[in-house]
């Protein structure tokens, strides 16, 4: 039986464990640094910090030499305090730090990178400074990719060999890990005790990777139905005091907290309600300038995809900031360019309805909730306050459950709860109803306006949906291309737009070209006719536009604006017809048209039983006089 010294067994997992826990913390730190930092040496960075994983490692033992050595800059520096690094336990160490350090790093931003911008946002707008986002949302959400850069990292250091050696040497019992031991032991024949430590190593490296393989396989399948997030944030149910909630936010050190969420029983200041928004931002296709004020009631912000809508609530909310401008809140400067203020997120009071809800998967309903509340409230102040939110959208019996177990609707009633809860003064609602069906769509509508009828701060509703900015917003704001090009009443707007442009952006589809004849006549170019109108005709007017429900099909032309048509073609929907119309003379192909009009399909029944032609009227009260620069045919 052969005499083994098992003093290395010892020696590697003292240094894979420590060099392990300092390579944690480090490229913890270092991944969530470079995962905000826009330098331009953030490339020279990254690959300084991935260098060990390239290089061979007697280059880096070399490299740890010059630093350590009696002629290093660190090793001179340590002689001063008679401290040697060069052969010593210490020196396996650093060694194995350096290693695996790069494997922590490269994981833990890998796992940081992952996780969706609008969970971070979300927690910064519900009060949450940058300590305690990275500590209860980056961490635990990407706590499976951190175990597993966690498990490698000591992989690496089990099995660092070439920098250990030069750096450390092979003193037996004092800088003899396996690795050497093996080298050793080969190198002199013995290799029966060789293959002894190679076993030794392999035992643990493979339970170290079936423990990376059964992590991230449990977190995968588990992911969506709490399963790993209880082990994080505990159970709601089995609580025996809500009080517990709180602690979830407990040890985040004298965290400084915004003067206005102070007080759990905080209300809106008494101050006129009233945010005023004038801010000019440089974007990749165009420039947002932007001026509006708005009171309690609601404001829609309507125009196309992609026309800056979504920028202006979140510079608002301070997830981005302006070049230049102010933003005032009820009477608080949020942002302002010459004095240089720009709150944090945190600090602004505003409740941020995110697209996607950006609910957190591993907290409950109501740790979702009881988030944005103040970290120093009382337990039973947090109770009430979840709970009346939680009836106030029928989810009361939805407490325990994680956002994975919801459906979509009861996901966007949760993020409206959650948004409400810690009294902000203003609401910022970005397009909360895009990702539900119509079903849904219409029930989520009916709870938000209850839930408007009652709020007292300020509230933005952004939209691309005509009709859903109609039936929530009595006043709207159109952006077009970063400009707000009309600013009114809904009823205004769409009835009496004062551009082609707002009146594109408005859902109107019939346009012509026009001339003014006299006072009340117009000629529609286009259209090839003459119309009368009832508005006095400026000289300023260059296009009519008319809505295609708003046309009429008499059975005689005796009615001014009436013209003989026929169909080119027909669209369809479930409970109305789209007719492309052709005026004076049948159309020659199904694209040879100039109206649409809309109607209803009983309405299409009767019409289909006339003869040929059709008339249409194009009623004077109806007409929409229009000026803009540029015509743009849809």
């Amino acid at each position: 039986m052969m005499n083994l010294d098992l003093s290395p067994i010892w020696i590697s997992l003292k240094t894979a464990i420590t060099a392990t826990a300092i390579a944690f913390v480090l490229g913890i730190t270092a991944a969530r640094w470079m995962l905000v930092y826009r330098g331009k040496a953030k490339s020279l960075i990254e690959g300084f910090f991935t260098a060990p994983l390239v290089l061979p490692p007697t280059v880096v033992g070399f490299l740890l030499l010059l630093l350590f050595g009696k002629n290093g800059f660190l090793g001179q520096f340590l002689q001063l305090f008679n401290f040697t690094i060069i052969f010593s336990w210490y020196a396996t160490v650093i060694a194995a730090t350096v290693v695996a350090f790069p494997l922590m790093y490269k994981t833990a931003l890998g796992a940081f990178k992952q996780i969706d911008d609008n969970l971070l946002a979300c927690a910064r707008t519900l009060g949450a400074s940058e300590w305690r986002v990275f500590w209860q949302i980056m961490l635990p959400l990407g706590k499976p990719g951190l175990i597993a850069g966690t498990l490698l990292s000591f992989a690496r250091a089990l099995g660092e060999f070439g920098a250990t050696l030069m750096l450390a040497g092979s003193i037996p019992g004092k800088t003899q890990t396996i690795p050497i031991a093996i080298f050793f032991a080969a190198e002199s024949g013995a290799m029966d005790k060789a293959l002894f430590w190679v076993l030794v190593i392999l035992t643990i490296s493979l339970g170290v990777i079936i423990a990376v393989n059964y992590w991230t396989e449990n977190a995968e399948v588990q992911g969506g139905r709490g399963g790993l997030r209880t082990a994080l944030t505990g159970s709601w149910r089995g609580r025996r005091s809500f009080g517990l909630v709180k602690n979830i936010f407990a040890g985040l050190g004298n965290q400084k907290i915004a003067p206005h969420r102070e007080n759990a029983n905080y209300s809106l200041p008494q101050h006129p309600i009233e945010l005023t928004v004038e801010i000019q931002k440089q974007l990749r296709d165009f420039f947002l300038d932007v001026s509006f004020t708005v009171d309690r009631t609601p404001l829609g912000l309507l125009g196309a995809s992609g026309s800056g809508k979504s920028t202006i609530v979140r510079c608002i909310a301070g997830l981005e900031s302006p070049d230049r401008g102010r933003i005032v809140l009820n009477g608080r400067i949020l942002f302002d360019s010459e004095k240089r203020i720009n709150l944090p997120p945190h600090d602004r009071a505003c409740g941020f309805l995110f697209q996607n809800y950006a609910l957190f998967p591993h907290l409950t309903v109501a740790e979702n909730i009881a988030f944005g509340m103040p970290p120093d409230a009382s337990s039973r102040t947090i109770k009430q306050e979840v709970e009346q939110q939680l009836l106030a959208v029928d989810l009361a019996e939805m407490a325990d459950c994680y956002p994975g177990e919801l459906s979509g609707g009861q996901q966007q009633r949760v993020a409206l709860a959650r948004a409400k809860a810690n009294k902000p003064e203003i609401l910022l609602l970005d397009e909360p109803f895009s990702a539900l069906d119509t079903h849904l769509r219409d029930k989520q509508e009916k709870l938000l306006q209850k839930t408007l009828i009652t709020y007292q701060g300020v509230t933005l509703f952004i939209t691309h949906n005509l009709e859903e900015a109609y039936r929530v917003c009595p006043n709207l704001l159109i952006i077009d291309r970063g400009i707000a090009i009309a600013h009114d009443s809904k009823q205004n707007i769409f009835e009496h737009p004062q551009s082609f442009r707002v009146a594109q952006l408005t859902g109107c589809k019939n346009f012509s070209r026009a001339v003014a004849i006299s006072a009340q006549i117009i000629q529609a170019l286009d259209w090839n006719c003459t119309l009368e109108a009832i508005e006095p005709v400026s000289s300023s007017i260059n296009y009519l536009g008319i809505r295609a429900h708003q046309l009429l099909f008499p059975e005689t032309n005796t009615e001014a604006n009436t013209f003989p048509c026929w169909w080119a073609t027909i669209s369809e929907t479930q409970h109305r017809m789209t007719l492309y119309l052709k005026l004076h003379q049948p159309p020659e192909t199904p694209e040879d048209y100039h109206l649409q009009a809309e109607v209803f399909k009983e309405k299409w029944l009767e019409l289909k039983s006339r003869p040929y032609p059709w008339y249409i009227q194009l009623h004077p009260l109806r007409l929409m006089l229009l000026s803009d620069e540029k015509f743009k045919k849809l």
